[in-house]
């Protein structure tokens, strides 16, 4: 029996797309721009890892006389200078990492407690009023921060000082003390309302029948809460922190160099602002080559990381996180 051919609109767009590109070429055209932003902002820069094995001088380029092999990185140990400088900035980057460890609940309680909310239009208003912050430059961030907590005309010293509290300003801004939780806090009112939203979206996901069966067997909210709600987000909230342990030295430097002065500086840089403070600020010629060699061994100390934390989900939860 002869096929008669389909001359509808539907049967010419599924015969062409028949004979034109192949179904998993087409994916990967599609995929294609993402490949080449990551290949331009994530792996062309390592081509910049060759200053660690060199002598180099900004504006003079690499010559095979200055290469120095392990030099940089043989330093980090060698001189008891940089050896306590790196610990001392070691020291700064794994507390505050693991005070943001330590916190990485907040996000899923501060969701768990929005999804509660019954007034809808009050729901909406605070979870925009607590994502908006993620939004705005750490710049504008030490702006609002010196609104607050500057010494002459700062709100929170003017009203200490109008209830009699303190008979004259505080510096909070300048001062050292306590620098890894003012940086946590300043993090957390940063990035709470964001974090939440991939928690909200799991609230979303739950099954509804789980808490109509609570309801009829007499659970009330909070244990619906404790008893659905919480082991529902557990998956996500786990490997979550699996990434971050596996990003503990990776915490950015845009922050901490907004935040710091001469009075703090000890206790606030950490990794990545003292690679930028070598590359950049620093007074030493070689400063190029140092911190490119720190860069190099943080990665693979971030890369050791994520393999570590990869064999621990599998260990405790039976799945690999990628």
């Amino acid at each position: 029996m002869m096929k008669v051919p389909d001359t509808t609109a539907a049967g010419l767009v599924l015969g062409k797309n028949r004979g034109g590109i192949p179904q998993k070429y087409r994916l990967f055209l599609m995929l294609l721009p993402f490949i080449i932003l990551t290949a331009l902002f994530a792996y062309l820069p390592l081509f910049g890892w060759r200053y660690a094995f060199f002598n180099y001088r900004p504006g003079i380029p690499l010559k095979w006389p200055d290469f120095v092999g392990f030099k940089w990185f043989a330093s980090i140990i060698s001189s008891p200078a940089r050896q306590a400088e790196v610990l001392r900035v070691m020291g700064n980057t794994l507390a505050i990492s693991g005070l943001g460890i330590a916190t990485s609940w907040l996000p899923m309680a501060f969701a768990i407690l929005l999804s509660e909310m019954r007034n809808i239009r009050y729901k909406k208003l605070v979870q925009t009023l607590t994502t908006i912050p993620n939004f705005i430059s750490w710049v504008m961030v030490y702006s609002f921060a010196f609104t607050l907590f500057s010494v002459d005309a700062g709100l929170v010293n003017r009203l200490l000082i109008d209830l009699g509290i303190i008979n004259e300003g505080i510096n909070f801004l300048i001062s050292g003390e306590h620098i890894w939780v003012k940086m946590t806090a300043w993090g957390i009112w940063k990035g709470l309302g964001w974090g939440a939203i991939m928690y909200l979206a799991g609230i979303a996901g739950i099954d509804q029948e789980l808490y109509e069966a609570a309801r009829v067997d007499g659970a009330g909210r909070f244990r619906q809460i404790w008893h659905i709600t919480i082991p529902g987000l557990l998956p996500t909230y786990f490997v979550l922190l699996l990434l971050s342990v596996a990003n503990l030295i990776n915490n950015g430097m845009d922050q901490y160099y907004v935040f710091q002065n001469a009075m703090n500086k000890e206790t606030i840089e950490v990794l990545d602002l003292y690679v930028y403070h070598l590359g950049f600020g620093a007074n030493t010629t070689n400063g190029i080559p140092f911190a490119t060699a720190i860069s190099m061994l943080k990665s693979v100390i971030s890369l050791t990381l994520l393999f570590v934390s990869n064999m621990i989900s599998k260990f405790a939860r039976g799945q690999s996180i990628f």
